[in-house]
């Protein structure tokens, strides 16, 4: 019996855009003329089509750092880490479900009780008053009906290193010409969500009917004279 065996080796994943290593060729030319500060190569990087995040730049820069025992520049402040925030009249832990609810709520809107909780909040937690500042610029982009300030709010949301803005922020990027639609243009599918639901028409017939029945039901009446 003769036996073979595969020498052939998988090819490795092609790079694409997404990946700092797609990139390298450039950056090792800015690391080798003295450019080593990330913030500085991720907007280079981002302005040559880059879509990734900066934490996947700096693990690569993290490991050419520790090749030639350069030090990080100025490394991000960790926000994660913060004091629990509590109730400024009760003296209570604020949950995370009240802290979210008042993350959104603008402060024209606050009663006092609830403001001295948004204040709490911001004094205990720096990520929380990252993401509320962000949260009103947000919602004042939408209500503006102006997109021209979202790239650079994304870009700030990015530089937080809070995951999930973050990611937020990242899907906002990888499709961004539709919500920058969303946002200037008129037009909305909530008509037609609210006015064809099949899921709903598919329960009331469901066990008693045929697909002519639904037909019925979805398509309007030819009326004669």
């Amino acid at each position: 019996m003769a036996y073979f065996r595969c020498t052939s080796r998988q090819k490795p994943a092609a790079l694409n855009p997404t990946s700092p290593l797609y990139f390298e060729a450039f950056l090792a030319e800015c690391w080798k003329n003295g450019n080593c500060i990330g913030r500085h190569l991720f907007y280079d990087i981002k302005n040559r089509g880059y879509t990734g995040s900066r934490c996947n730049l700096e693990r690569l820069l993290k490991v050419w750092r520790e090749a030639e025992n350069i030090q990080p520049d100025e490394p991000p402040p960790d926000v994660n880490v913060s004091e629990p925030a509590r109730d400024p009249e009760t003296g209570h832990m604020i949950s995370s479900v009240v802290a979210a609810a008042l993350c959104i709520k603008p402060r024209g809107l606050l009663p006092d009780r609830q403001a001295r909780k948004v204040n709490a909040l911001k004094q205990g937690s720096r990520a929380f008053a990252i993401v509320r500042g962000l949260a009103m610029r947000f919602n004042g982009i939408l209500r503006s009906r102006c997109s021209l300030a979202l790239d650079e709010w994304i870009d700030e949301a990015i530089d937080t290193e809070l995951t999930a803005i973050m990611r937020f922020a990242s899907i906002l990027r990888r499709d961004i010409d539709a919500v920058k639609n969303a946002i200037e243009l008129p037009w909305s599918n909530g008509q037609t969500e609210g006015r064809i639901n099949l899921k709903m028409l598919k329960r009331a017939i469901y066990g008693r009917a045929d697909p002519e029945l639904m037909r019925a039901r979805m398509m309007p009446l030819n009326h004669r004279d």
